[in-house]
């Protein structure tokens, strides 16, 4: 017998009577092309007060219109007890504060020992039954907040979100050097250097970028940096902060010059210094504004520490 998650539910008002319910369906619930043609087929996922119909129908004033998604599962993700750290979990979204070193997603060659691996074992352990949907992505190496949701529905609006620039995002990095602006943002395209395809530059010829970044806090040979993203290109705020001759301490693969090469600070982190202190969007359920907060990792605090005790630090 086919499992389902809870319905989502609204009520046709007297504005909507007479409307399909295809309209009522895409405009007040939000349900993209995609997703109604995949759930339309099913025995339960939509109905028009509690009976199954055809979305050609017209709606009413005090309808009750409802959709059901198909419970999943990710059967091709090996479940693991790799520990993660929840901060926030709901029947719809779970959010968490990923540490470095984690790999988001499983990719080829890279099967296991990611968070997806935990993830699908935590829910298998209190025996429910999800697919591994990851709305946004964080390097290996860079730790932090990332949302998960829990089905098609969910992903879909948070993705729409994100898509309309509707999702905050704030990025922590300690970084070698010191700004001339104390604030400013950096526009530069980004695209694959033809010499290394995994690495990225700032070229003409690539994908609009743009970065806004503020210096929290000064010191003699570094900068605590708060950034924000309007874009999301691959490895963005690395390449930028390189770009503008303040590379990130610890990024074995973005370098200015010798800025990095044989530096004491980079022997204090074993990974790039950044964090995805902050993310908020609109849950897609409520419409509530939600804004989740990770502290500083330990290893970037102690990088912090460091640079104190070393005398890097000034007021």
């Amino acid at each position: 017998m086919t499992a389902y998650y809870d319905p989502i539910t609204y009520k046709v008002t007297e504005l909507e009577d007479g409307w399909l319910l295809k309209t009522v369906l895409q405009r007040k619930l939000g349900v993209s092309r995609k997703l109604l043609s995949r759930i339309k087929l099913t025995e339960r996922g939509v109905m028009l007060n509690g009976e199954r119909v055809y979305i050609s129908v017209k709606v009413k004033s005090g309808d009750m219109v409802s959709i059901s998604l198909e419970k999943e599962t990710s059967d091709d993700i090996l479940p693991q007890p790799i520990p993660f750290e929840i901060i926030y979990e709901d029947d719809a979204l779970l959010i968490v504060n990923k540490a470095p070193g984690i790999i988001v997603h499983p990719t080829h060659g890279h099967y296991t020992d990611t968070l997806a691996n935990g993830v699908v074992h935590y829910w298998k352990e209190k025996g429910e039954a999800f697919r591994f949907r990851p709305i946004h992505r964080l390097d290996q190496e860079t730790s932090g907040v990332i949302a998960i949701a829990k089905n098609a529905y969910i992903h879909q609006h948070v993705s729409e979100q994100l898509i309309a620039g509707q999702v905050s995002k704030k990025y922590i990095a300690l970084v070698h050097g010191c700004p001339a602006s104390v604030e400013g943002e950096i526009d530069g395209p980004i695209d694959r250097d033809p010499n290394e395809p995994h690495r990225r530059i700032v070229t003409e010829e690539g994908y609009s970028a743009l970065t806004f970044y503020k210096v929290i806090r000064s010191m003699e040979q570094a900068s605590m940096v708060e950034l924000r993203l309007d874009t999301g290109r691959t490895h963005q705020i690395r390449v930028h902060m390189t770009f503008i001759g303040h590379p990130l301490i610890g990024d074995k693969m973005y370098q200015v010059g010798g800025v990095t090469d044989n530096s004491e600070m980079n022997g204090w982190i074993t990974r790039q210094a950044l964090h995805a202190v902050e993310l908020g969007f609109k849950h897609p359920l409520t419409g509530e504004d939600l804004i989740f907060r990770a502290p500083l990792p330990a290893d970037m605090a102690q990088l912090l520490s460091s640079l104190n005790q070393e005398g890097y630090s000034h007021e």
